[in-house]
């Protein structure tokens, strides 16, 4: 048994660097790492029965029991077919624009994130949705492809979100304030995203013709119709998190009602696929709380180290603005962003970097948007660039580096959002602190 946890600590980050570098995966690396290292603290019998404690002990609570509500919710969604009727619905209203369907592309993408959560299956799905229709009406590979890799992106903030509750049970933070919390900065990128679109094509109208035929007002609030599916498990989720009516996961369970109420009422569903949206939810959420159990053992094992409070005492006695400390771990995120994918990028991070900013003062609710904003950056930037390697799958005939030049500039959209975000925190803790908070 070693006197010097905080040496076992260093080793511990250090051997789990090397074994994530050598090609394991976060979790399981994390998971060893800290069954190993507590067992040099404490000995090796309470070290694996802590662990098997753990393994039950955290992954029961009920904050965890959104996940798959909201799992669910995605891929019932998709089955029942809500993506098409989004698209048509913002091509009603914005087609017309320069740049008209890629605008709709992008409103149509932030509908389905409501009720998706999931980054890679939005992109996915208007890969096939949108992307046909503007290449055929013209428009150049580059901003037809960019525009649904970095679309895909917005699942990432706007609620459900997966990744902001995955955020939130780690560092023990409301989930239902998170949720709120990336609403308002999901839109903001979505309207930052239309606004530059509707800019550059105007500049080069060959990048994207806008459409030829004025739809009448009647016509478009017709089409709105065709996106009553969204709308109203958008209005759901908003209106359960916002009044407090309905916990997180009892917003979930009513929304993956609805979804499934409508995939059932949908002719063109088949029956099999709503019986594998349940299995695939069973399977997702399973692995999931696999991982999170591996990331809890070795949180537990690094605070019996000392050496996240020891980081965050150090950094905070440093003399440097608390922003240039922000700037650097914002800067060291999207980095990380470009070698590894979202989940894992928390769970090897966020054990370290959570006192720190506690330590400077910050606030943890709008931290954790920020920090999902450099995720959304991170899936679509070079060599992983997962949306974009999706997209690219999904349309071979769309090189890989056409789809990288193309989300390029909503790249840069993305680092204006996060300086707006800084420089007025309140963008991101209004809703949350107008919420009532007796039902989180």
């Amino acid at each position: 048994m070693s006197s010097d946890p905080f040496l076992i600590g260093v080793l511990g980050v250090v051997a789990l660097v090397v074994l994530v570098v050598l090609g394991m995966r976060v979790a399981w690396a994390a998971g060893f790492v800290g069954l190993i290292g507590l067992a040099a603290q404490r000995g090796w019998d309470p070290a694996v029965g802590l662990t098997g404690l753990l393994s039950y002990a955290e992954t029961a609570r009920y904050t965890l029991s959104v996940l798959p509500m909201f799992i669910l919710i995605g891929l019932l969604a998709f089955h029942a077919g809500l993506t098409q009727g989004a698209f048509a619905a913002a091509r009603a209203w914005a087609g017309r624009l320069p740049g008209g369907l890629a605008v709709a592309t992008v409103f149509a993408t932030a509908g389905f994130a409501a009720v998706s959560g999931a980054s890679t299956a939005t992109a996915a799905v208007f890969t096939r949705v949108s992307v046909p229709e503007m290449l055929k009406a013209g428009y150049d590979p580059r901003l037809a492809a960019g525009v649904v890799a970095a679309g895909g992106t917005l699942a990432s903030l706007i609620p459900p979100s997966a990744i902001l509750v995955l955020y939130g049970i780690i560092v023990e933070e409301s989930v239902g304030a998170l949720l709120l919390a990336g609403f308002i900065p999901g839109i903001l990128s979505a309207i930052l995203y239309a606004v530059f679109i509707v800019a550059r094509v105007k500049l080069n109208p060959h990048l994207g013709p806008a459409a030829v035929d004025a739809v009448p007002m009647l016509d478009k609030f017709r089409a709105l119709g065709q996106a009553w599916g969204i709308l109203s498990v958008i209005a759901v989720v908003l209106f359960g998190l916002y009044t407090g009516w309905m916990t997180p996961t009892e917003v979930g369970g009513v929304g993956a009602m609805l979804v499934l109420l409508m995939a059932l009422a949908n002719r063109k569903t088949e029956k099999k696929k709503i019986v594998e949206a349940f299995v695939d939810t069973a399977r997702l959420t399973a692995m999931i709380l696999a991982i999170v159990w591996c990331v809890l053992v070795f949180v537990r094992f690094l605070g019996f180290t000392g050496l996240p409070g020891a980081l965050a005492d150090w950094i905070g006695a440093l003399e440097v603005p608390r922003l240039v400390i922000l700037l650097a771990i914002l800067l060291t995120y999207m980095i990380l962003g470009m070698f590894l994918d979202g989940l894992g990028m928390l769970l090897l991070t966020m054990p370290v970097v959570y006192p720190v900013i506690l330590s400077l003062g910050y606030d943890p609710i709008w931290f954790g948007i920020l920090v999902v904003k450099m995720i959304e950056i991170g899936l679509v930037t070079p060599p992983i660039g997962l949306n974009c390697f999706i997209v690219h799958g999904v349309r071979p005939d769309i090189s890989l580096e056409t789809v990288f030049r193309g989300v390029g500039p909503f790249v840069a959209m993305d680092i204006v959002t996060v300086a707006v975000l800084i420089a007025w925190p309140e963008i991101v803790l209004w809703l949350p602190r107008q919420m009532n908070m007796g039902g989180f």
